[in-house]
């Protein structure tokens, strides 16, 4: 080997401290503490070193006064009484330092001046002779000039070499004979000029001469106090990298020495270095120096530290320390080198935890540990914890740091990888931190014997993994690991393979794909073939109560990566039954990739693997699987979890929104998949699952957000707003205090029970009423067994003489029953409110059968009209299935659209000059569809507003087409009497409130309703019930744009009802437009017709000029226009020739009272 010069003088370094007696950790801590009575069991050589401060101590006046230190100060000069050399001690400190320190003071100034060039000394005139026999010959005075001339010259030059290292040749420091009296001199001069020679900077100082270790720690040990800062001093000027230079070299084992000196500090010495990340030889020397009082079994100091370099989360730390191993590698191999050193004792720990009989060349060292084996072939189970440690070092330092292992290392680490640990949670992590470590280093299989041994390791690991797993009592093998790999290299997803590497050894290694070419060829040819991964995937057992608490690689990650890349359908392996199993053993909090299974599965149900083999899909889970899931109307058996019904939900929902979302596809290869039947969805209590999931959503992650997508696409009518706005009510914090009020000596009342009282309503009613009101006690959830007798004799509510509070609160508990099962509740509804001849006859409608045509809702018992707790209830229901309706007819569209058309195109085929139906007719037939039974809902519910002639007949006034209006009108004067108070009047406020939201969530709506027309008596309850009918000002000049006389007179109408309630800018300009037509109109219309606008159209012109009154010129302008045509007619023909002439007579008549009204 080549010895470098730095190497040489670190040998004769180490053989010059063979001869200097270093402060032993015993005399320092005594020094520390001032333990008189230990420092007293010094042996003579060892208490020779510590002569400075203790003479100082004994001489000087002490601060403390007490007893105790007084008899301590007698035992200390009792001590010193038989040292020869306390006196030259003495009479160094007989010296006056005042003098001294001012000639050092000019002497640093002269230099100063001079440039710092060694001229003349204020504190050494001449030396006659060399400085060492000066120093021999000289008195205590001129010793401590000598020194101290000495010592300022190296701080000196040390402060002027901008960090360059030097190496000052001195006779003093360097003479065997004088060290001893050199070192008091030195000790004395800090002590007692402590401003002049900071002792950080004699410090540094002495690192620049020979011997400086030794100075140095004699120094701090008569300075115990000074140990921490001095340390930190010199930390703190050191280098980054303290092996690159001589320097950082000195500067490391001074620090070493000073830490050998007082171990109990190494610790604190090691963070100092790691804060200031300066320095990374001498934390890991000090980490092999250190000797713990109790051994960890576990895990070594040292991998300990350096792991925690490596794998903290400090990247300037691990950056620092990562330079230090790349620096430290690109020199030749050194055996004082601390990388080196570190490396053989990782290697020795390494070759310590091996199974005796495949530790192979174990290296030669005097400190390997040479206990004989009973020829274990395993890995024992106390190291494992040791060795997994280890190996994750070792990643580190490879991946990280870029450490190149040498061939004796990559031996011992592959076979410490491919050893075999006991069937433990320990051992498992090991196998899978091994099985990482080969995929992440491949290159540490270099010869086909150690290719060989990982294919036989990989081997029994396939085969050991069911055991493994039953063995450590965990969910997560390492068999699933394999599985996943080997997927991943089937598919080439290298990057995914260094993701999980990454993620299973916890730390960011550069991977390059290209290395995983060997591990590849060796998964998909010898171990692992696909046929073989996917016939190994769907035996493999699910996870039991699968949650997020389970982390690791499980089966679910293998089958989701094989239904990605197709590979049961390509080989014709069924994989339904295994995700159903999962599905079923699942448990709150969600694992994370339970949704993407799900997604990717319905994916491989209706899409092929290829163009070329359409039938190559998986199978869709059966509707009989999903029934037994759902089962007593909602209740959660205890076999299936509420996840497990919250994801078999979401399964369906997405099916069938993915069923259409690829309808064009699914067509041109002329497939057509099986949906669900509508009978399936009708047994799921979808409302009652999405209420659980909501209190549920911390614990279900993205789940709940995610049904809440797939119900307002698919099922809006269970997204409504005033359902979450009742569920509220339902679930706020009155109910809350309401159910406390439900003690357990509450008597409990069965089904059989509230119909017997139903029966009995008219005779019975506190009874039903007591019932009922228990019942509202109860939550959604217990309630439901209740429905169909609640629903079921509704209709004998409409008998005359119910109370009113039993209608109201049967109308509280359906609007708790619509939060949990909404659905098959109105179903239920709409069958026992249909007519009397209906219920004979025993017509019962379906679910399927309310979505084709909604208008069934009102066609139930006219009574219902006239009950507001049930009429607010067939509102709710009509709302829910006009959407319903919306949601059912475009999916129809876009289920049938596809495959009709690619019908037709093959109709078509060789037929010239038939083109296909467009699209656009399907889209505008379904839209005018919709339009068409919104208005008929409306216009209904408009004609259920009219009051029948028994009603008429009890309104104020009588009769008539004005009646309804003058009960609108003398509401105010009415109200105080109760006259509102009335079925009909709450009726016409639900239905205008219904009508208000249709109007908003569409306008156009309530244009097609005013342009078919309706009463005009309702005009004054729509425009003043109706918040949202200010609309209408933008289309009635469109309306009165029509030729049709009748829309012309309603479009007046309408807007003098408008004028008077919204008296805005807009509603001028368009009562001004309606003045101009009725001006236009009078100069074109015959007479017969002309009389038929006017006498309806002519009152509205009052309420113009009441809501405005700049339009009274407009309006006397056109009464005069009509008034001189009239005339015109009475004068131009006889009165009894022409019966017509008697109608213009009333017209003209009827404008002279108008004519009054305005001017009065």
């Amino acid at each position: 080997y080549t010895i470098l010069v730095t190497d040489f003088y670190y040998i004769l370094k180490r053989i010059a401290y063979v001869s200097l007696q270093f402060v032993s950790p015993y005399a320092f801590e005594a020094m520390q503490k001032v333990d008189v009575a230990r420092l007293a069991a010094l042996s003579d050589p060892e208490l020779r070193l510590l002569l400075p401060c203790l003479v100082r101590m004994a001489l000087c006046a002490p601060a403390d006064q007490s007893n105790a230190w007084a008899q301590d100060k007698k035992l200390i000069l009792r001590l010193l009484s038989g040292v020869e050399a306390v006196n030259s001690i003495v009479a160094l400190l007989s010296v006056d330092f005042h003098a001294l320190e001012q000639d050092a003071r000019k002497e640093q100034q002269l230099r100063h001046k001079a440039g710092g060039s060694n001229g003349e000394s204020i504190l050494v005139s001449q030396l006659q002779h060399g400085l060492t026999l000066e120093f021999e010959h000289s008195d205590p005075l001129r010793r401590l000039r000598l020194a101290l001339s000495e010592l300022l010259a190296i701080m000196n030059k040390v402060a002027d070499s901008n960090g360059e290292f030097f190496l000052r040749s001195s006779e003093l420091f360097e003479s065997p004979v004088y060290l001893e009296e050199v070192a008091d001199v030195l000790c004395i001069l800090q002590a007692e000029l402590p401003s002049l020679l900071p002792i950080i900077e004699v410090a540094e100082a002495l690192l620049h001469v020979r011997n400086g270790e030794w100075f140095l720690c004699l120094l701090v040990a008569n300075v115990p106090d000074s140990f921490s800062e001095v340390c930190r001093g010199l930390i703190k000027n050191g280098e980054r990298q303290d092996e690159e230079s001589v320097g950082g070299r000195r500067r490391t084992e001074a620090l070493r020495q000073l830490c050998q000196m007082n171990p109990s500090q190494a610790l604190n010495i090691r963070a100092m270095v790691v804060e200031e990340c300066h320095l990374p030889g001498l934390g890991v020397a000090l980490t092999l120096d250190y000797k713990p009082d109790t051994a960890d079994e576990a895990v070594s100091p040292l991998v300990s530290y350096v792991s925690g370099l490596l794998l903290g989360t400090n990247g300037k730390v691990r950056t620092w320390f990562s330079m230090f191993i790349r620096n430290g590698q690109q020199r030749k191999r050194e055996s004082s080198s601390v990388l080196w050193q570190m490396r053989r004792q990782l290697l020795l720990e390494l070759v310590a935890i091996l199974p005796r009989s495949r530790s192979t060349h174990v290296p030669n060292d005097s400190d390997m540990d040479s206990e004989s084996s009973s020829g274990y072939s395993g890995l024992r189970e106390e190291h494992v914890v040791k060795a997994s440690a280890l190996l994750r070092l070792y990643c580190a330092l490879m991946g990280i740091a870029g450490l190149r292992p040498t061939d004796e290392e990559a031996e011992q680490l592959l076979q410490l990888m491919t050893s075999r640990p006991p069937a433990t949670p320990a051992g498992v992590r090991f196998v899978s931190l091994s099985f990482c470590k080969l995929l992440a280093f491949p290159t540490l299989v270099s010869t086909p014997e150690q290719e060989q041994l990982m294919v036989m390791w990989l081997s029994w690991m396939i085969k050991e993994e069911e055991y493994f797993e039953s063995a450590a009592g965990v969910s997560a093998s390492f068999g699933e690991m394999l599985l996943l790999v080997a997927m991943y290299f089937h598919s080439n997803q290298l990057s995914a393979i260094i993701e999980l590497v990454c993620s299973t050894l916890g730390m960011k290694i550069a991977i390059k794909p290209s290395s995983l070419s060997k591990m590849k060829t060796i998964f998909t040819q010898e171990i692992f073939t696909e046929q073989v991964v996917t016939a190994h995937a769907v035996r493999v057992a699910v996870t039991n109560n699968l949650s997020a608490n389970i982390t690791g690689f499980l089966p679910i990650h293998c089958i989701y990566q094989l239904l990605r890349s197709r590979a049961f359908t390509k080989h014709k392996v069924s994989i339904k039954d295994w995700i159903f199993r999962q599905l079923c053993e699942t448990t709150t909090p969600l694992h994370t990739q339970l949704l993407p299974l799900i997604d990717v599965y319905i994916n491989s149900i209706l899409t092929p693997a290829s163009k070329t083999n359409p039938e190559a899909t998986n199978q869709p889970i059966t509707e009989q699987e999903i029934l037994n899931v759902f089962q007593d109307g909602g209740k959660v058996r205890s076999h299936y979890t509420i996840t497990t019904q919250l994801l078999i939900l979401y399964y369906i929902l997405s099916y069938e929104e993915a069923l259409l979302a690829n309808t064009k596809t699914l067509a041109l290869m002329q497939k057509k998949p099986k949906s669900y039947s509508p009978a399936l969805m009708d047994q799921i209590p979808i409302k009652h699952l999405i209420r659980q999931a909501q209190g549920l959503q911390q614990e279900l992650g993205g789940l709940h957000s995610a049904l809440l997508r797939l119900l307002a696409t698919n099922y809006p009518h269970l997204c409504m707003v005033e359902d979450w706005i009742s569920e509220e009510e339902v679930t706020g914090t009155l109910p809350l205090l309401r159910k406390m009020l439900l003690t357990s000596s509450s008597c409990k009342y069965s089904q059989t029970q509230l119909r017997e009282a139903f029966q009995n309503v008219l005779s019975g009613g506190p009874r039903l009423l007591r019932i009922l009101e228990h019942l509202t006690l109860l939550s959604a959830g217990d309630l439901i067994p209740y429905a169909e007798a609640l629903t079921a004799s509704m209709g004998l509510l409409l008998e005359d003489g119910v109370s009113r509070r039993i209608l109201q609160t049967v109308n509280k508990l359906w609007m708790v029953l619509n939060t949990v099962m909404p659905r098959k509740l109105w179903v239920m509804t709409v069958n026992a409110l249909q007519p009397l001849v209906k219920l004979l006859r025993q017509q019962k409608y379906t679910q399927n059968d309310l979505m084709v045509d909604p208008l069934i809702v009102l066609r139930c018992d006219s009574r219902v009209f006239r009950c507001p707790p049930l009429m607010d209830i067939t509102l709710h229901m009509l709302n829910g299935y006009l959407l319903a309706s919306k949601a059912y007819l475009n999916a129809h569209l876009k289920e049938t659209a596809e495959f009709e058309r690619q019908a037709q195109t093959v109709s078509n085929l060789g037929l010239s000059g038939q083109p296909d139906t467009p699209e656009v007719t399907r889209e505008e037939l379904k839209n005018a569809l919709l339009a068409a039974q919104d208005s008929a809902a409306v216009q209904i519910l408009l004609e259920v507003c009219l009051p029948s002639p028994q009603e008429e007949l009890q309104l104020e006034g009588g009769g008539g087409p004005d009646s309804l209006l003058r009960s609108v009108q003398s509401a105010p004067e009415r109200e105080a009497e109760g006259g509102l108070l009335s079925d009909l009047r709450e009726v016409q406020c639900l239905i205008c409130c219904l009508l208000h939201q249709m109007f908003i969530a569409d306008p156009n709506i309530a244009k097609l309703v005013h342009f078919q027309g309706y009463p005009q008596a309702l005009l004054p309850l729509t425009v003043a019930g109706i918040p949202s009918m200010h609309i209408c000002l933008d289309f009635i000049p469109e309306l009165l744009a029509q030729p049709q006389l009748e829309k012309q007179i309603f479009a007046i109408q309408l807007l003098s009802h408008l004028c008077t309630q919204y008296a805005l800018p807009k509603s001028l300009s368009v009562a001004r437009l309606a003045i101009s037509v009725m001006g236009t109109l009078l100069t074109v219309q015959t007479r017969v017709k002309r009389f038929a606008f006017f006498m309806p159209t002519l009152p509205c012109l009052i309420s113009f000029c009441k809501a405005f009154p700049p339009l009274f010129d407009d309006v006397m302008s056109l009464l005069v226009q009509v008034g001189q045509v009239s005339a015109a007619d009475v004068t131009t023909k006889a009165r009894d020739i022409d019966p017509l002439i008697a109608s213009e007579c009333i017209l003209q008549s009827y404008l002279t009272e108008l004519v009054l009204i305005c001017i009065g």
